[in-house]
């Protein structure tokens, strides 16, 4: 350790700091998706037609590196990781995109990527149901995370059936008065429950998303191989949606931009980073950083679109984002937990991946695996 170059130095810490790096900038690219989405749907483009063409472009621009990059270490595409890929295209693609964007239309970007944050309480939750994750309510990291969920669903709630009076911000004040919400009055709780809906999709898709990475580590196949099952779902239902050519017509305008910068920075990229990351660190550490992008949006929305922010969003916004970091801290103290015996981890049900903190190295292995009992053994060690 001594006899480091200060390159080698510099590469250690950034290999520490790399999953961080990623994570907030990717944070910026999906506060990017929320603004361009929504101006492209206000200007009158079809949800569904997004949706095909953000997939379409994601899978284009992800094959080639996927084809060059990862053709020695591609593991063989089998009928289980197939449907899983299936699945996965069906839950996000089709179910969350759609049913975000629709809310989105009904209450403001903003406000869908304040409501985004109770993905990981719902991850939790989901995940608990599903016996990958195991409660103790005498610790307190079981607390922390059934707390945390508690004020995740309560500031949801909050924001669902009060909106209170308008906070006119001084950036915002001159353009806030001449926008029209009576449409956004009337569906307000119609799109807060679709996003909802939606938050659910989207932790389905990353509780197995998790478990796919795990039987075919290679990203950039796996993130082009979802996009492209996505684009094919979601085309049959934009087909039937979308009967009109005209509406899939495309211009040098944001119909333009929006399914490019979606494609390759929120869906292509997106997927890439996520199951990169998620490998080492967990769902729980991606969904952390959330908020991040909530702020971002937030200040972006009333330049760009002169979105207005209410009370009652506010303070659910605040109420959530205690809620999700109080939910990944007690996860992240999964791995200080009491280290199970030989016989128990025999029979332990699969654990979803928990956080790394700063101090210790975590180390996810896949091993064991039986394709008859088509279970997965994970081992954690610092």
């Amino acid at each position: 350790m001594e006899d480091q170059t200060p390159c080698s130095k510099f590469c250690v810490v950034f290999g520490k700091m790399k999953p961080y790096v990623l994570m907030v900038a990717l944070q910026f690219g999906s506060a990017g998706m929320y603004i361009i989405s929504m101006a492209t749907l206000n200007h009158g483009m079809s949800r569904f037609v997004l949706i095909v063409y953000r997939n379409a472009v994601a899978a284009l621009t992800m094959a080639p590196f996927a084809l060059l990059l990862e053709r020695k270490i591609r593991p063989k595409l089998t009928i289980p990781i197939f449907l899983k890929i299936m699945a996965l295209g069906f839950l996000e693609p089709i179910l969350d995109q759609n049913l975000a964007y629709l809310g989105m239309q009904y209450t403001s970007a903003s406000f869908t990527s304040a409501i985004m944050n109770a993905v990981p309480a719902v991850t939790f939750v989901m995940a608990t149901i599903l016996r990958l994750e195991h409660i103790k309510i005498k610790e307190r990291r079981s607390q922390a995370k059934i707390l945390g969920t508690l004020l995740t669903f309560s500031g949801a709630l909050l924001m669902t059936v009060y909106k209170g009076p308008i906070i006119d911000l001084i950036w915002s004040h001159t353009t806030s008065r001449h926008v029209s919400h009576s449409s956004a009055d009337t569906h307000w709780i119609t799109g807060t429950l679709l996003i909802l809906v939606g938050c659910f999709a989207w932790s389905a898709f990353y509780i197995l998303q998790s478990i796919t990475i795990k039987t075919y580590p290679a990203e950039l196949s796996l993130s082009t191989l979802i996009c492209l099952m996505g684009a094919i779902q979601s085309a049959a239902v934009g087909l039937v949606a979308e009967r009109h050519p005209g509406a899939w017509a495309v211009g040098w305008d944001s119909r333009l931009l929006a399914p490019v910068y979606t494609g390759i920075v929120s869906s292509g990229i997106a997927y890439y980073v996520q199951g990169l990351v998620m490998k080492t660190r967990g769902p729980v550490f991606v969904t952390a950083f959330n908020p991040l992008c909530m702020v971002i949006v937030a200040a972006l929305g009333t330049l760009i679109l002169a979105e207005q922010f209410h009370l009652g969003s506010v303070i659910g916004a605040i109420i959530i984002a205690v809620g999700l970091y109080s939910v990944a801290w007690g996860k992240s103290k999964d791995q200080f937990g009491p280290t199970p015996s030989t016989t128990e981890e025999k029979n332990d049900a699969y654990e979803l991946p928990v956080t790394a903190t700063e101090g210790s190295k975590l180390v996810i292995e896949a091993n064991n695996y039986d394709e008859q009992a088509g279970k997965t053994k994970f081992q954690v060690k610092k």
